[in-house]
C-alpha cells in the first residue's frame, strides 16, 4: 500500500489555521481515489493524538473546504481500490489546483 503521508511532505505542511489569513491557499498534497471524482486537496494539517489532522479542499458529493484525518484516508475502499497520492502532483495555489482539476475532468 502507497505510503500517503511521508516524513518529507509531513515536515512541509503548515500547521493548522497557518495559512487562514492569506487570500489563497497553497495545496501541498493531492490524494485521490481512482476510477472517481473524489480528491482531497491538503493545505494544512498536524499530529493528533495516533492520527494526523488535514484541512484542505474536498471533491466528492460536495465540493467543500473541511478536515479530514489520515486514518480516514487509509480505510476507504471502494471496489478495491483506495485511496492514493498523486505523485506527479505540483504544489501551487488553490485556485490553479482547482483549474487543472477541472481541465482534466472535462468541467
Amino acid at each position: 500500500m502507497m505510503e500517503l503521508l511521508p516524513e518529507e511532505l509531513r515536515n512541509q505542511l503548515p500547521k493548522l489555521y497557518a495559512q487562514e489569513k492569506t487570500d489563497e491557499h497553497f495545496v501541498f498534497i493531492k490524494y485521490f481515489l481512482p476510477a472517481t471524482n473524489w480528491t482531497w486537496f491538503v493545505t494544512e494539517g498536524e499530529p493528533r493524538g495516533d492520527d494526523f489532522l488535514f484541512y484542505g479542499y474536498v471533491i466528492g458529493l460536495e465540493k467543500e473546504w473541511g478536515y479530514f484525518t489520515l486514518k480516514q484516508l487509509e480505510e476507504i475502499e471502494f471496489r478495491g481500490l483506495t485511496v492514493e497520492r498523486d505523485l506527479y502532483f505540483k504544489q501551487e495555489n488553490f485556485s490553479s489546483c482547482l483549474k487543472r482539476w477541472k481541465l482534466e475532468r472535462g468541467g
